[in-house]
């Protein structure tokens, strides 16, 4: 009866630990996206960067973290081509943008998730970019093996100042906006 009772409360112990667990889903880099957009007064350009490496952490079915680091020096335009394309990309990877020189990744780190229903999180994140690191609200949705989510950066916040109407004055048609748009599709 005593062995009975002991297999019993292991049995109770193993059940309430594996309910507990969490569990780090690694991010598929090799079909995950993300896709950006910056604005100016004149238009806008687009392109991508590549996810380095990344994982969102589940209990259960639920997301409770997630870390994802993006390899900088893949900076490319999409809406350009030739010299022009060239240009834009060595200037993004320049001081004046991101520097990848020095800072040649950049990383979201979860710092809290509130659950709203149908998968959809409202998460609250740190945001490095070029060392310095700022806090980040977005949603993020998961179905299935995909996680999706949009976040509006602004750039200012991370010492990237070049052509802001907001630090510059008298630029004219060649003021940038300081947010910039980055569309993610993780597959997980």
């Amino acid at each position: 009866m005593k062995n009975l009772k002991s297999i019993a409360l292991a049995f109770v112990a193993l059940v309430s630990f594996a309910s507990t667990a969490q569990t780090a889903k690694k991010v598929d880099v090799s079909k995950s996206t993300i896709n950006w957009v910056g604005k100016k007064v004149t238009g806008a350009h687009e392109g991508t960067i590549a996810l380095k490496e990344g994982a969102l952490i589940f209990k259960g079915k639920k997301v409770v973290g997630g870390n994802f680091t993006v390899d900088m020096t893949t900076i490319n335009t999409t809406d350009l081509d030739g010299k022009g394309k060239a240009n834009l990309d060595g200037h993004l990877k320049s001081d004046d943008f991101f520097g990848v020189e020095k800072f040649p990744t950049a990383t979201l780190v979860f710092k809290s998730i509130g659950e709203k229903g149908n998968g959809v999180y409202a998460v609250t994140a740190d945001l490095t970019i070029k060392g310095k690191t700022e806090s980040i609200k977005f949603d993020l949705t998961v179905a299935g093996n995909t996680a999706t989510t949009t976040l509006k950066v602004d750039r200012t916040k991370y010492d990237i100042k070049y052509g802001s109407g907001s630090f510059f004055s008298d630029l004219g048609d060649k003021t940038i906006y300081d947010d910039f748009d980055l569309t993610v599709k993780l597959a997980i």
